[in-house]
């Protein structure tokens, strides 16, 4: 279940890059042409936004951030078990605080229209933070699930 969950958004992460490169490429070429389409940077903007968060998701799942290793490797397994602990508690306020303010950034910019596109809503591209962070609260969930099950 979980690897496929991880295929969907790794699909829909690639999906979103491909689609604002289009759309910057596509804004280019008619920019050239005399016929500018402002919308192709506004959809980039938000395919950008969703697929960072996505591609966030998918790193922190398969240990692809960066870490500093050097500390908790001198420290004795105990001291490095507990330090993992409190790391992943900070994480999880950060992420908590990134779903309640992307959730309450989203309702604010609601009236907001999508430049360029009339009818549409910001709150597309708000959304973005706090879908990424609770994808990212629920890896790091499973990742302290893990840690626990693997302490000294």
């Amino acid at each position: 279940m979980v690897r496929r969950f991880e295929r969907i958004e790794v699909a829909v992460a690639g999906t979103f890059l491909v689609l604002m490169v289009a759309m910057i490429f596509t804004g280019g070429v008619a920019r050239m042409m005399r016929m500018p389409l402002n919308m192709t940077i506004d959809l980039a903007t938000c395919f950008f936004a969703w697929a960072t968060f996505l591609a966030a998701d998918i790193a922190w799942r398969r240990d692809g951030l960066i870490a500093i290793r050097m500390l908790p490797d001198n420290l004795p397994p105990r001291a490095a078990f507990w330090l993992g602990m409190v790391n992943f508690g900070i994480v999880l306020a950060i992420l908590a605080y990134g779903m309640y303010a992307g959730c309450w950034l989203a309702w604010v910019s609601r009236a907001r229209s999508f430049q360029g596109m009339p009818n549409v809503s910001y709150s597309w591209v708000t959304l973005s933070l706090p879908v990424g962070s609770a994808l990212m609260f629920g890896t790091t969930l499973t990742k302290i699930r893990d840690h626990w099950r693997a302490r000294p």
